[in-house]
């Protein structure tokens, strides 16, 4: 299973601890959003904040690099994920590739002189506002890709998502006709309400969309998305029908995947919808919502890695999230039993 897996995205170092309203309130910040932050901005004295608090946590971090250390984990077959973004010449950057070989994830990073990216993760109970700095990771090179071509070339499976169209449309440019011409299955992610909201990120989004095979969401993404193509719709259903019927390159049909929080995920493809339960978990087991985007992804990769059928993948990645919302962050509890992949030469772990 050598580097079956290839995500391509942004790494940065998640600073995360927890905050009041007054908090969210100075800074402008919404439970469940993620916005960009750049030099000079006045929000950026909330990193300040952050790292001054008893319960901060450094976790390597960034959406695409979250899901496949979960899809790492999941398969747990060493060397199996390979991740590609743009890190700087630092502390922070030595200790996400510590962190990434720690999980038997192959770190192929860009160099830059800027400094790592960061993020700031504020939980209010278990729900979580993000706000990114991208730093190096907005200096990554579609050069970088091209150099690195043997990655892409064994990959089975591509990963990006919506935050990469702020970075590298080249690199986006590149990969889905790759995908195309090469049969890998190329997965995406709509990511956040603001690449649907600014224009260039929408149309990025709009030039990738043909060549993914697999595009994840959320219900606030999905009617983002509705809303920027000035749909009526406000079901979910009928928007995620809408976005699977969109233009599609080659043969393979597009498989839309909405995540609903503790409502059921909706999977349509070829206009047919399933809708698969997650695991309910008691209030008191929650402890971080973040990350429980990024580790369904990351389930799901792994199912999809083993060839496993829709509702095989869903199990996996239900499952995973459930392991992480019972984490600060996305961190994997030591101990936690393994998911088994029934029907697969890869049957790890116990059954849940």
């Amino acid at each position: 299973m050598d580097g079956v897996i290839l995500g391509i995205e942004n790494p940065i170092m998640d600073i995360s601890a927890g905050v009041d309203g007054a908090v969210m309130t100075k800074y402008g910040l919404e439970a469940g959003n993620a916005i960009l932050v750049e030099d000079g901005d006045e929000k950026m004295k909330l990193f300040d904040e952050l790292t001054a608090k008893p319960d901060v946590e450094y976790i390597a971090g960034g959406a695409a690099q979250n899901s496949i250390r979960v899809a790492q984990w999941m398969l747990q077959a060493p060397g199996a994920t390979t991740y590609i973004g743009c890190v700087g010449k630092d502390a922070t950057a030595a200790k996400m590739r510590e962190c990434c070989k720690k999980d038997g994830v192959n770190a192929a990073y860009m160099e830059c002189d800027k400094p790592t990216g960061k993020c700031a993760v504020c939980i209010t109970g278990v729900e979580r506002s993000l706000m990114a700095y991208l730093s190096a990771a907005n200096e990554y090179k579609v050069d970088h890709l091209k150099a690195n071509m043997a990655l892409l070339d064994k990959a089975k499976i591509v990963y990006s998502s919506g935050f990469f169209t702020t970075v590298s449309p080249d690199s986006l440019a590149l990969l889905g006709p790759k995908c195309l011409e090469g049969g890998k299955t190329f997965c995406f992610n709509l990511s956040a309400p603001f690449i649907m909201q600014v224009p260039p990120f929408k149309a990025c989004l709009m030039a990738t969309l043909p060549y993914v095979d697999y595009l994840f969401g959320n219900e606030t993404e999905a009617l983002t998305f509705a809303e920027s193509e000035s749909w009526p719709e406000k079901d979910i259903v009928a928007i995620a029908k809408k976005i699977a019927a969109l233009p599609k390159q080659g043969s393979k049909p597009r498989t839309v995947v909405i995540t609903q929080g503790k409502d059921p995920t909706v999977v349509v493809v070829n206009g047919q919808v399933s809708e698969y339960p997650i695991i309910a978990l008691p209030k008191e087991k929650l402890k971080d919502t973040n990350g429980a985007g990024d580790s369904y992804v990351g389930g799901f990769l792994a199912g999809l890695a083993l060839e496993m059928p829709i509702e095989s993948c869903h199990k996996a990645a239900a499952y995973a999230a459930s392991v992480i919302v019972q984490t600060s962050g996305c961190q994997f509890p030591p101990g936690a039993p393994m998911f088994k992949f029934w029907g697969s030469e890869n049957m790890i772990g116990a059954n849940f």
